[in-house]
Parts: structure tokens; sequence; C-alpha cells
């Protein structure tokens, strides 16, 4: 996967939370460019390319970020030192992995989600021959035409067509050698052996209704590039092309640990205990984002059993929920500073989700992504980290951004952007849902998507980012 994609998709999304802000910016303010402080909190300077697939590498520390001198500091729940912006965090998470290397699939509903390694590239012409596309008969030219037979889908007509002759052909048949057009079934009409033109319909001009050999492409023409994720629609394609297999980029193995000695994995709520929503909710998440999830997890709030768990896992990435804060059992930290893992981003600027982190993992063990246990603190972790790390291991590419005008004012965070949960009443409106607190997931679930509010807040009518909530749409 190259980062062409993503840098663009990228500063699309920085220019929408641009524009936001450039419409709130005071008379005679400077505007921004590539190198002030606004634009680079908002992560409008130049990307580094993302690493290629290839043996583990260390990474590079990430880029200090100058602090806005007229907005209060943001530091994340666990030390001192300022939480990494939002846009800058989802650059960091992109670059810190490297696409895993190929596997070749069968052509079939196992390959779906995952995204072709090499372009696809036709193995004949499509259609591989002339066909009919409407029944009716295939002629020769002028009429009328005296009848000598039919030809059906599957067949072949061996004796070419003289000039005046025709035979009965059914859609998708192999055009006999010497007709000239298709007549459908409608425009004409057969007395006894001969076949004529049914007034007020026009004997068909050469090659009216004929499918030519070729016509949506030839053999040897890229169908669809290196990096398209495969949808039903691409498995059809391959099939039409004549493939059995398709050489795909490996899902991300993805194992999930649920944190907290406070989680019911059944029942109502009781005795100052809640249910676990993010150990049915990850899953399908994650595997919408291209991993595959090799299990899932409860660990109480024990350090040893988490390091344990941690040091053992298979995964290319895990992920946890809980224990990122300060807590006297918030293990993560800890467990990852024994273990010698790096921490790459430590507190995110965002609400909900700020104790959010990424580490990377000793020995090349691959990533750790630990998100907050609120809910809906967890999925703004989703949409951060996850997703752009996900979409790099799986070699997919960054879907297009889109922006939309906010129905309502939405009352920002002084330094920190905040993910709102929106719903389209119409195409081009986003309205802000209610219920949008980090242990909330009312707000989340009527939600079609999740507006990017930056620093400050946004009014009615400014138009903002907006990410796509949906498991079964392009989760950017």
């Amino acid at each position: 996967m190259t980062g062409t994609g993503g840098d663009a998709a990228d500063r699309a999304l920085d220019d929408a939370l641009a524009l936001t802000n450039e419409r709130r910016r005071p008379p005679g303010a400077p505007g921004p460019s590539r190198t002030d402080p606004l634009s680079v909190a908002l992560g409008l300077g130049e990307d580094e390319p993302p690493r290629p697939p290839g043996p583990p590498r260390a990474p590079s520390a990430p880029t200090a970020t100058p602090r806005l001198s007229h907005m209060p500091d943001s530091r994340h729940a666990h030390g001192s030192t300022p939480a990494t912006p939002w846009p800058e965090a989802r650059r960091i998470a992109r670059q810190a992995g490297r696409r895993l290397g190929a596997r070749v699939e069968p052509l079939g509903e196992g390959a779906v989600g995952m995204a072709l390694t090499r372009g696809l590239v036709a193995l004949t012409d499509l259609p591989s021959f002339d066909s009919s596309a409407m029944d009716g008969w295939a002629v020769a030219g002028p009429g009328p035409w005296r009848l000598t037979g039919q030809v059906l889908a599957g067949q072949r007509w061996r004796p070419p067509l003289n000039d005046g002759q025709a035979v009965r052909i059914a859609t998708g048949a192999v055009m006999p050698p010497g007709a000239t057009a298709v007549l459908r079934t409608e425009h004409g009409g057969v007395e006894g052996e001969w076949l004529r033109v049914r007034a007020p319909h026009a004997a068909p001009a050469p090659g009216q209704d004929v499918r030519p050999r070729g016509r949506e492409c030839r053999s040897g023409e890229e169908l669809l590039p290196a990096g398209t994720v495969v949808t039903p629609g691409v498995l059809g394609l391959a099939a039409a092309a004549g493939y059995d297999e398709l050489t795909v980029t490996a899902r991300p193995r993805v194992e999930v640990l649920v944190l907290g000695d406070e989680l019911l994995d059944r029942g109502l709520p009781r005795d100052g205990r809640v249910r676990d929503a993010l150990g049915p909710m990850l899953p399908s998440w994650l595997h919408a984002l291209g991993a595959e999830v090799l299990a899932v997890r409860r660990l109480v709030d024990d350090a040893d059993l988490l390091r344990e768990a941690v040091t053992a896992s298979p995964a290319e990435l895990v992920v946890t929920t809980g224990g990122t804060a300060g807590g006297p059992v918030d293990h993560v930290h800890p467990v990852l500073a024994a273990i010698g893992a790096e921490l790459l981003i430590d507190g995110v600027a965002v609400r909900p989700g700020h104790p959010m982190l990424l580490a990377e993992l000793p020995s090349g063990k691959g990533h750790l992504i630990g998100l907050p246990g609120n809910p809906l603190a967890a999925v703004s972790g989703v949409l951060t980290l996850a997703a752009p790390l996900l979409r790099t291991l799986a070699g997919r590419p960054v879907p297009a951004p889109y922006a939309a005008a906010l129905t309502a004012d939405v009352t920002g965070h002084p330094v920190d952007t905040r993910l709102v949960p929106v719903v389209f009443d119409d195409e081009s409106a986003a309205r802000p849902l209610h219920f949008a607190g980090p242990a909330m997931l009312r707000g989340l679930a009527a939600a079609d998507g999740m507006a990017v509010i930056p620093p400050g807040g946004a009014r009615a009518g400014d138009e903002t980012a907006v990410l796509d909530t949906g498991v079964l749409g392009p989760t950017w």
C-alpha cells in the first residue's frame, strides 16, 4: 500500500477542520499555513511516508507539537506531558505499522473485506465472444430472412449464416458466424419459415443488440488496482474474468482483552457492577476494519494476568479496554513499562477517549492499543487509533472523507477535539445527537457518524468532518 491515498484523505480531513476554524477566526487574524501553530496542531504539515512491507524496525519518536499559546494545556491522565493532538494521533497510528504479507484466498466469501495485494488483471476479453443482448433472432443482411434453427446460451451455431438467413437466439448466446445484428422478439414476426420486421419497426442496423467481444475489457487490462477491498461485486467481477483465487493482504490478527472487576457478561446491572458492552461490540467493528479477531477475553484487574496475556498473545494487535488511566487498579501502563514496550501515543487530545494509548510491543511482536473503559470513549479510541493502524496492516486504502453542515451549535472543549454522534436528516446536514457522554451508547446506536468538532466548538451551519461509524461501511 502506498501512502498517497492516506495522505490525501488525511489532508482533506484536516482541511475540513481548518475550514471550521477559519470561519471562527477573528477579522484580521492570520490565516492557516503549513507552519503556524494552529496548522501544526491540526496536522496540516507534511506526513512522513508510511513504512513499506518488510521486517520490523524501531519506530521513530512522535514529533512534539507546539502548544497553542492562547489555549490551556491538555495533559493525558497518566502523566504530565501534553496529550497528542487528535489528527497527529491518527497519523502516528497509520504510520506505526506495515502492510502484512500476501496470501492466496479462494474466490468466495472468505476474501470479502481483504485488500488485493496486486491489481486484478483481465485474463481474457470480456465478453470473450460476440453475444446477443436480447431474445430474438440473429440475422444476416437485410430482411426478410429464412429461419434455419435456433441457438441457446451455452451453445454454438456452427455453419455461418448467409445474407437472408436468421436463427432464433437467446440472450447471452454466441452470435453465429456471419450474423450482423439481432432483431428483438417484439420487433419481428414469423410467417411460416420466414422472419419479417413488424411495423412500425425498422430492420436492425449492423451491430444492433449485439454485445461485442471485449466491450467491457481486453485481456491484460487492469480491472481494479492493488489495495481494492474485496466486496461481493469484486468477487463477481473476478469470477467473470476467470479467477479461482485472489492474492490479498493477510488479515491483521487482533486479540481483545476486556479488563475490569466490575463487569458482568450477562443479566441486569446489579450490586455496583455493570454489563460489559465492549466485548459484544468490538469484534464486529474490528472485523469491519479488516481484522481477524482471534479471541475476546475477560480479565480481572490483575497486573500479572494482564502481563501474561499481552506477552503470550499471537496477535499483531492487542486491544485492551479499561485500565489506561492512573487509578489503583489501572495496570496497562505499568505492564507496558515492565515488558519494555515503547509508548508511541500516551493520551490523545480528544473527548471522549482522552486516556487512550498506542504502544509498540518489544521484539517486533506487534502493537497494543489501550482503549478507555467507558463505551463511547472506547469507540473514540477505535476511530482514532485502531482504524488507521488496522487499515495500514490490512493494506486497505483510506476512504474519501466527507463533511457536512451542522444543524445546531455544538459546545467544544477548550483545547481538545470532540467526537459527537450525528444523524443525517437529509443528505447534506448532520444533526448532533444527545446522549454523547463517555459512558453512553444510546447516541452512537442511533448515529450515522461521528462529527469531528475542533477545539472551541462549532456553530449551526458550520461544515465539519464526519467519521463513518457503520460497520458495514467505510469506517475511516
